[in-house]
């Protein structure tokens, strides 16, 4: 059964403070129509300048996960995403007058309750999910980090921490669903080491960082001046020591309340691929770094298996939709030069056709004698031959039309293509067809592979028949 897209039912705002600015922010989730996605959007800059949830839009891991787009920036974007996803959510506007989320007290669980509360709504159009087709990896060998997403017909996390410390040691989290985010992972917050919080505080990076806003773990000898120092910073009476190894600023809500934290960063970065997923994802010392890295290379495997779909399975004993001759009648293009052998589809926005490469080609002569290669510039004039078929199917009388072109971009040679080998082109449509001009995307693939892609506008003109003699 299909899932239907869903959106919230109306508006609903928050406000706090950014955790590395300190700055006063509100948050306003909007509803959003379908196929809209996730995006935030700067309302208190000129314009108000959006910012889609994706992640090729990271410019920076240090500390959080910032986005960047259309001259603007939002940080600290993770714990808003995963909320998103645990709620189930495909379209929302997220508005900011502010360069970064509000921390609230460093989990999701107020973003949660806040969605929740508003309630979602079921949208026309149906969700598209990817399913992780194989196991797909990163590492990162020096810091010991490993990921890896495998085949699941359901969306699972494991996660394990190890910081080389006698105080917080090893630590596993796990949701066996995505379902189960409200209540095992988004109450969790966002931890700390005191070396590092003593570090950011004396580089003013945390602005807005409260002590009821993170765990502070203690690795290493504290002092009572220094503990002293620290709750004059936080406007406490005393802090101290607490028996498990963390200031007794907060009690933990989980033993494993950080490898928690670290399971809701990597959804909240995830969710940056863009789609909801399909698949066990197992992260060993995960980060910022490696979340976006590692969704970088799920959104590549997206887009090789959504170029898989172009290819159409090629049966030579099928009867084509335009056979050679009828071909003729079309493109004015004839032997050595008419490189298209069938036609398979053909619709308002899209061609399919094919070229059968035979060693008997006039230029495996000289390309290259002992070592034939089927030229790339030839390939192209294939493709385009096959998107003229597109083209002229537009006019009533093909033959009275001849096509040209007009730009060529994005040109890519994947893999040579050799004699005996069947290339299926397709070309699509970018947009309409306006005054004869067309601008279409042109895949060549033998067998499951891209051999050849490219982008190319071209446009088609009437023969201008010769005046008859006087």
């Amino acid at each position: 059964m299909n899932v239907r897209q869903k959106t919230i039912k109306k508006e609903t705002s928050v406000s706090g403070v950014g955790l590395h600015t300190g700055a006063n922010v509100t948050l306003t989730f909007c509803p959003a129509p379908e196929n809209h996605g996730f995006k935030f959007q700067r309302v208190d800059l000129d314009g108000h300048p959006m910012i889609d949830a994706d992640a090729d839009n990271v410019t920076d891991t240090s500390r959080g996960t910032t986005l960047t787009q259309n001259g603007a920036s939002v940080s600290t974007v993770e714990h808003v995403m995963a909320s998103l996803i645990g709620m189930d959510l495909d379209n929302v506007l997220i508005q900011l007058d502010g360069p970064e989320t509000p921390i609230m007290d460093g989990s999701s669980i107020q973003f949660i309750d806040l969605l929740e509360e508003v309630g979602s709504i079921e949208q026309n159009a149906d969700r598209e999910y990817f399913t992780i087709p194989h196991n797909i990896t990163y590492t990162e060998a020096d810091r010991k980090v490993e990921i890896v997403a495998m085949p699941l017909d359901d969306y699972r996390f494991t996660c394990m921490i190890d910081y080389n410390s006698p105080v917080l040691g090893s630590q596993h989290a796990g949701i066996n669903t995505i379902a189960e985010f409200k209540k095992e992972i988004a109450s969790c917050r966002t931890f700390c080491f005191l070396h590092e919080l003593e570090y950011q505080l004396s580089h003013n990076l945390i602005k807005g960082g409260d002590l009821n806003n993170a765990i502070v773990i203690v690795d290493k000898e504290v002092t009572k001046d220094e503990l002293s120092h620290l709750a004059k910073l936080f406007n406490r009476k005393d802090i101290d020591v607490a028996p498990q190894g963390i200031l007794n600023n907060m009690e933990l809500r989980y033993q494993n309340e950080p490898a928690r934290h670290k399971l809701l960063d990597m959804i909240g970065d995830l969710a940056l691929v863009g789609m909801h997923l399909k698949g066990h994802i197992m992260a060993a010392r995960p980060g910022h770094a490696a979340n976006v890295a590692f969704a970088k290379k799920i959104k590549a495997a997206i887009k090789k298996e959504k170029n898989k779909k172009i290819q159409k399975v090629y049966d030579p004993s099928a009867k084509p939709l335009y056979d050679v001759v009828q071909i003729m009648d079309i493109l004015p293009h004839r032997q050595p030069f008419l490189f298209v052998d069938k036609i398979l589809e053909l619709s308002k926005n899209h061609v399919v056709g094919v070229k059968n490469v035979t060693m008997n080609e006039e230029f495996f002569k000289g390309h290259f004698p002992g070592a034939p290669v089927f030229p790339g510039v030839i390939q192209i004039e294939a493709m385009a031959q096959v998107g003229g078929i597109l083209v002229l199917s537009t006019v009533p009388d093909p033959r009275n039309y001849l096509t040209y072109f007009l730009k060529i971009d994005n040109v890519r040679f994947r893999a040579q293509v050799l004699p005996g080998d069947t290339i299926v082109f397709r070309c699509d449509l970018l947009e309409p067809i306006r005054r004869g001009i067309a601008q279409m995307k042109g895949v060549g693939m033998v067998g499951e592979k891209i051999v050849v892609e490219a982008e190319m506008m071209a446009q088609i003109s009437k023969i201008k028949q010769a005046e008859p003699a006087q």
